[in-house]
C-alpha cells in the first residue's frame, strides 16, 4: 500500500473518530443537564434527600463513564493523527532523499528566509501536546525533560548541533539529523539554513541536543517544563542559532511560550529583555558557568 493511499485510510478512519466524539458529547450534555436541574431542585427545596442522593449518585456515574468514554475515542484520533503526521514526515524524507522537493519543503538554496522562519514556527505550532492518563509520567523529551541517555535521534529528527562556524568559533544550530553510524558513535546532520559543501557535519554525540518531540503542559505536568532563573540554550528569533539564555517566564498555558533573557553584553545587565521562544526550541544549556 502507498503512502498516499495509507494517508488517505487514515484520514478517513479520523474523520469518522471526530464524528463519534460530537455524538458522545452531545448524548453526555444530556445526562450534565440532568445533573443541573437536580442540583436546582434540591437548592429550591432546601433538603438533600435519600432519592436526590441516590439519583445524584447514578447520574454522576454515567457523567463519568460519558467522559471516560470521549477520552477513549479522543486519545483514538490523537494516535491517528500522530500516524499520519510520521507518514508525511516519512514521505518528505524520501522525497528529499531522491532530490524532489514540496512547496512545503523546498531546497534551502531557493527559500526565502522568510518562507523558513514560516517553517519552523508552524513546526512549533503543531509540536504535539503530551496528555498523559491520570497518574502517568511524562516521557523523556517531553518539554525539559532530556532523551535517555542511549537514546538515537531517528533520520529527519530536529536537533541543536554544536558546529564550528566559518571563523573558528563554535556555536549551537538548527540541524536536521541525516543518519547515526553505530560504529563510530557520530551523527551526520545538515544544517537546516545551509546548502552544499558547509551544510552537512559529522558530530559525536555530545555535541548533539535533540529537540522535544512533546509539548509540556504547565496546568498538568509543570515539572516538565524549565523553571525560571534556569539556563538553558534557546533559538534566537528569526535565526536558526541556539544562546545561552535565562528563563523569565515558563509557559502558564499549553499554547504559552517561554519569555527568555539571551546573555548579551551590550546590555548593562548582561541579557536582552524578555524574548518569546516556543518550547519547540528550548534545550538544556549543557555549560553551566556564564561566559
Amino acid at each position: 500500500m502507498s503512502a498516499d493511499t495509507k494517508i488517505a485510510e487514515l484520514l478517513t478512519e479520523l474523520h469518522q473518530l471526530i464524528k463519534q466524539t460530537q455524538e458522545e458529547r452531545s448524548r453526555s450534555e444530556h445526562n450534565l443537564l440532568n445533573i443541573q436541574k437536580t442540583h436546582e431542585r434540591m437548592q429550591t427545596e432546601n433538603k438533600t434527600s435519600p432519592y436526590y442522593r441516590t439519583k445524584l449518585r447514578g447520574l454522576y456515574t454515567t457523567a463519568k463513564a460519558d467522559a471516560e468514554a470521549e477520552c477513549s475515542i479522543l486519545r483514538h484520533a490523537l494516535d491517528k493523527i500522530a500516524e499520519i503526521k510520521s507518514l508525511l514526515e516519512e514521505r518528505r524524507i524520501a522525497a528529499k532523499m531522491a532530490g524532489v522537493y514540496s512547496d512545503s519543503d523546498p531546497p534551502r538554496k531557493t527559500m526565502r528566509r522568510g518562507v523558513l522562519m514560516t517553517l519552523l514556527q508552524q513546526s512549533a505550532m503543531t509540536l504535539p501536546l503530551w496528555i498523559g492518563k491520570p497518574g502517568e509520567s511524562p516521557p523523556p523529551l517531553c518539554g525539559a525533560i532530556p532523551a535517555s541517555s542511549d537514546y538515537v535521534a531517528k533520520q529527519g529528527d530536529k536537533v541543536a548541533a554544536r558546529v564550528k562556524a566559518v571563523d573558528g568559533d563554535e556555536q549551537w544550530i538548527l540541524a536536521e539529523v541525516v543518519s547515526y553510524n553505530h560504529s563510530t558513535n557520530k551523527y551526520e546532520v545538515d544544517d537546516i539554513d545551509e546548502e552544499g559543501k558547509d551544510r552537512r557535519h559529522m558530530l559525536s554525540r555530545r555535541r548533539i541536543i535533540p529537540l522535544p518531540q512533546w509539548k509540556a503542559n504547565p496546568e498538568t505536568d509543570p515539572e516538565a517544563l524549565f523553571s525560571k532563573d534556569q539556563l538553558v540554550l534557546a533559538l534566537y528569533p528569526q535565526t536558526t542559532c541556539f544562546y545561552r539564555a535565562l528563563i523569565h517566564t515558563p509557559p502558564h498555558r499549553p499554547q504559552d511560550d517561554y519569555s527568555v533573557l539571551f546573555e548579551d553584553t551590550s546590555y548593562a545587565d548582561g541579557y536582552s529583555p524578555p524574548l518569546n521562544v516556543a518550547q519547540r526550541y528550548v534545550v538544556a544549556c549543557k555549560e553551566n558557568k556564564k561566559k
